[in-house]
C-alpha cells in the first residue's frame, strides 16, 4: 500500500510562528517587570541645625559668612554679636532697608536673632587677601587715611579709630570691625546715613558722623579702607581703651 506522505511546511511554519510569539510575550513581560521603578528611597531627614538654619545666608554672604573682599555683602563670620544682632533687629524693625533681609527676618524673635548673631559671631575663619594696589588718586587715599586715624577735628569728624578699634577690627560688644570689607559696601553704607536712609539704635552715632561728611570724604575712607592688609589677631578687642567720643546705641 503506498503511503501518502502529508505536508508539513504549513504545520511547520505555524508551529515557528506560535514559538516566536510566545518569545516575544515572554520577553516584553520581562522587560516591563524590568522597567517597573524602584520603591522610592526613604527621604534623609534634615537636621535641625542651627548650621542649616542659617544655610540661605551664604547664598549673599559666601561660605559661613565670610565672603571676600571683592563682593558686595558684608562678612559675618567673627564680627562682634551684639553688633550682629542689633543689625538683624534693625532690618526686622525697619531701622535699615533691604528687601531680602527685611523678607527673611521680619518673623523672627528676639531670641532666634541673638542665636543667628551668636553663630556668625563664633565663626573664626581667615579673610580673603587685600589686593593693596588701589584705582582711587593718591590725595584721595591720604585723605582717608586722615579720617580713618585722625579725623577731620574742624567738622567735628571722630576717627575712625576711636571707635573701631586702633587696628580697625572692631571693639566688643556691638561695633563692628571695618578692615576686609568691600569697598563698595563700606561706601554705600556710609552714603546711606548721609541720605537718611540708614538708622541704628538711639542714640545713633554713625548717622550723626555720616552727616558731617561729604560724598568726596566717603569715597576717599572707603577707598583707603579696601586696600589696609588684615592684623596678625583679626579679633575685635574686648573693650575700647578709651572712652567713645560720642555715645552710641548698643554701646552703653
Amino acid at each position: 500500500m503506498r503511503h501518502v506522505r502529508l505536508p508539513s511546511r504549513p504545520l511547520h511554519h505555524g508551529l515557528r510562528a506560535t514559538l516566536a510569539a510566545l518569545a516575544v510575550a515572554t520577553f516584553g513581560l520581562i522587560g516591563l517587570v524590568g522597567l517597573q521603578p524602584a520603591r522610592a528611597a526613604e527621604p534623609a531627614g534634615v537636621p535641625d541645625t542651627i548650621e542649616q538654619r542659617v544655610a540661605a545666608c551664604i547664598a549673599c554672604h559666601g561660605r559661613q559668612g565670610s565672603t571676600g573682599n571683592a563682593a558686595f555683602f558684608p562678612r559675618l563670620a567673627g564680627k562682634p554679636a551684639g553688633y550682629l544682632f542689633n543689625q538683624l533687629r534693625s532690618f526686622r524693625d525697619g531701622r535699615r532697608s533691604n528687601t531680602d533681609m527685611n523678607y527673611m527676618v521680619r518673623h523672627m524673635s528676639d531670641a532666634y536673632l541673638q542665636e543667628i548673631a551668636d553663630y556668625f559671631a563664633g565663626l573664626d575663619l581667615p579673610y580673603a587677601a587685600v589686593s593693596p594696589t588701589s584705582d582711587a588718586p593718591p590725595a584721595q587715599l591720604a585723605r582717608g587715611r586722615q579720617l580713618a586715624l585722625e579725623g577731620d577735628a574742624t567738622r567735628n569728624i571722630p576717627a575712625c579709630v576711636h571707635c573701631h578699634g586702633a587696628a580697625l577690627t572692631g571693639v566688643q560688644p556691638a561695633i563692628p570691625g571695618l578692615l576686609g570689607l568691600p569697598r563698595l559696601y563700606v561706601s554705600s553704607q556710609l552714603g546711606a546715613w548721609l541720605t537718611n536712609e540708614r538708622h541704628a539704635l538711639a542714640p545713633d552715632c554713625m548717622a550723626e558722623i555720616g552727616r558731617r561728611m561729604t560724598t568726596a570724604d566717603i569715597n576717599a575712607v572707603a577707598s583707603w579702607l579696601a586696600v589696609q592688609p588684615m592684623p596678625a589677631n583679626p579679633k575685635p578687642v574686648s573693650a575700647p581703651a578709651a572712652p567713645l567720643p560720642m555715645a552710641c546705641g548698643g554701646m552703653q
